[in-house]
């Protein structure tokens, strides 16, 4: 049995093969930049057991934990790999939760049952200062994953809100650009309209003038030209 499935039996965790298969582009996206910090990054030796006891009392964040939320077998994957990637030599706090998922099964109380695990780890020269903290050193270790899948969530949060939301500005700034430039051409087709109108009442009025004054034109040659064709008219009947 491999060290993972080894783990996800001590923590209760059933396998889910297909879960990263079934994983959203966005949690892909996350868990790949986490295998990569992953991969970078040196597992971190804690220097004393003192260390571990002191640099790893952080409370569990159930804060930002939506309320439909569950756990996802794909990120219980990366957290337990870690574990994997950090597991102490000897019998530690792996061991001891080993130990007691094997009591599980008999029928005990609580307290015994932890009783019975540590009488076990006291055979193989553990104690529960021991335990406890290795416990505290994997809680750390814990602490480093969420820490990685923080910079992973928020550099696809960047990429996938912050960055449409620019995208939505940029669009809005463009819309209003674009409704300023309709309302002024609409404003300019109006005072278009309104020359139009003025420019065809003027070429009216100019061709009434020009036609008023052919006709009075018309008038004063017929007056006069007539009155040469009936002198003609005259000279060449009496003369």
């Amino acid at each position: 049995m491999s060290m993972l499935k080894k783990l996800k039996g001590i923590f209760v965790v059933e396998d889910e093969s297909t879960a990263k298969k079934n994983a959203s582009e966005s949690e892909q996206q996350i868990l790949k930049q986490v295998d990569t910090e992953a991969t970078k990054a040196k597992p971190e030796v804690v220097k004393s057991s003192e260390e571990a006891v002191k640099s790893s009392n952080v409370p569990v964040d159930k804060t930002a934990q939506s309320s439909n939320a569950k756990p996802d077998p794909k990120f219980i994957d990366v957290l337990l790999k870690a574990l994997e990637a950090n597991n102490q030599e000897g019998f530690d706090y792996l061991e001891f939760k080993q130990s007691l998922q094997n009591l599980s099964k008999v029928d005990m109380d609580e307290k015994t049952r932890y009783q019975s695990a540590m009488a076990m780890a006291k055979t193989m020269n553990a104690n529960s200062k021991v335990i406890i903290q290795s416990a505290k050193k994997y809680a750390q270790v814990l602490d480093q994953e969420g820490v990685k899948f923080k910079k992973a969530a928020d550099n696809q949060r960047t990429k996938q809100v912050t960055g449409k939301e620019q995208e939505i500005k940029s669009l809005e700034k463009s819309i209003n650009t674009k409704q300023a430039q309709i309302e002024k051409l609409k404003k300019e087709i109006e005072a278009h309209k309104l020359s139009l109108e003025k420019t065809k009442g003027s070429i009216n009025n100019a061709a009434a003038k020009v036609q008023l004054t052919n006709d009075k034109f018309m008038a004063a040659f017929n007056v006069v030209k007539g009155q040469i064709l009936a002198d003609i008219e005259k000279l060449e009947r009496y003369l």
